[in-house]
């Protein structure tokens, strides 16, 4: 069983969300508030979706100078990892633990409804429960969730296989048609080089109950939890 934290910013409001799923799921689970700077006794920090701080200056600007964010550098020096989901990615990038940057969507309308994605790398512990190649059906809820970098960057994720998801259609054809918000090659989820940081705009705690549509984002929580007992065992 993987220990997870669910961090609450003033603003978050998928914090609620994101703790049912994984208690859901029978993980061990509990809230850890902005200004905590102590991250021991756990596996897994969620940064979860929402508008931390209002979303002023711009999407995760301010949370990124929060307690808490400073002590992520130590955390993940001793071993642990960070999943950033939608607001929680644009914290990542914010902060630098994650390359590229958020823009507007293309159509600078909010987008809420369910995608298609395709998965592009199983080796990394937010991902080896699923199949490469495999079409997850997740939904996506947000404005700024262009997600924009360099081509020297692009070039580099492609490279280190740092791409984790690409918004693609239903049969797995990563296409303009299928790329709902404009970011730069259909990409929805990177991780860092080191695999220990992963950042994605579509919402898997939303997608683990047939009631609402999909269980398909289960497989992210199994693949952290299979890689926990790995390191374990």
């Amino acid at each position: 069983m993987a220990r997870f934290a669910v961090a609450v910013f003033p603003g978050s409001n998928c914090d609620q969300d994101t703790y049912y799923a994984l208690e859901l799921l029978g993980h061990d689970v509990r809230y850890i508030w902005h200004q905590e700077t102590t991250l021991s006794g756990i596996d897994c920090l969620v940064l979860p979706g929402g508008f931390s701080y209002g979303d002023y200056l711009r999407t995760g600007a301010i949370a990124r100078f929060s307690p808490l964010m400073q002590a992520v550098p130590e955390f993940l020096d001793n071993g642990g990892l960070v999943l950033g989901i939608c607001n929680g990615f644009q914290i990542l990038l914010e902060a630098g633990l994650l390359p590229g940057a958020m823009l507007q969507n293309s159509g600078l309308k909010f987008i809420c409804k369910y995608v298609h994605l395709r998965v592009e790398n199983t080796d990394t512990p937010f991902t080896n429960a699923a199949r490469e190649g495999q079409v997850l059906s997740i939904p996506i809820a947000h404005h700024a969730g262009n997600y924009y970098a360099t081509p020297e960057v692009v070039e580099a994720l492609e490279r280190n296989g740092q791409i984790v998801l690409r918004y693609c259609s239903e049969d797995g054809a990563v296409t303009e048609n299928a790329n709902p918000n404009g970011s730069i090659a259909n990409i929805a989820g990177i991780v860092n080089e080191s695999r220990t940081v992963f950042g994605l705009m579509p919402h898997p705690e939303r997608a683990c109950e047939r009631l609402l549509g999909s269980e398909d984002g289960r497989v992210i929580f199994r693949s952290i939890e299979n890689f926990v007992a790995s390191r374990v065992g």
